[in-house]
């Protein structure tokens, strides 16, 4: 059970490394020693992308649009008493 691969044994043998990948699980590619790269079965990226939060960029544009935010107009905003201690 190999899971980790050099770089050019992941490239001369891609479809053992892919075939390694759906059988065994996660495959690490590594280069000069170093892990860099894995890997995965796409149900295994596909729950990890359901399961990541949002950003904020993507729920300012999604289309139900930003959060129904009440913001008050310019110079109307309560403010609260300064207190000096």
């Amino acid at each position: 059970m190999k899971n980790n691969w050099q770089v050019q044994d992941a490239k001369a043998r891609f479809s053992e490394f892919l075939n390694a990948c759906l059988s065994e699980g996660p495959q690490i590619v590594t280069r000069r020693g170093a892990e860099e790269a894995v890997l995965i079965p796409i149900s295994v990226w596909n729950q990890l992308k359901s399961n990541a939060r949002p950003t904020l960029k993507s729920l300012l544009l999604s289309p139900a649009g930003p959060l129904d935010l009440e913001i008050p107009q310019r110079g109307k905003a309560k403010r609260r008493p300064i207190v000096n201690l």
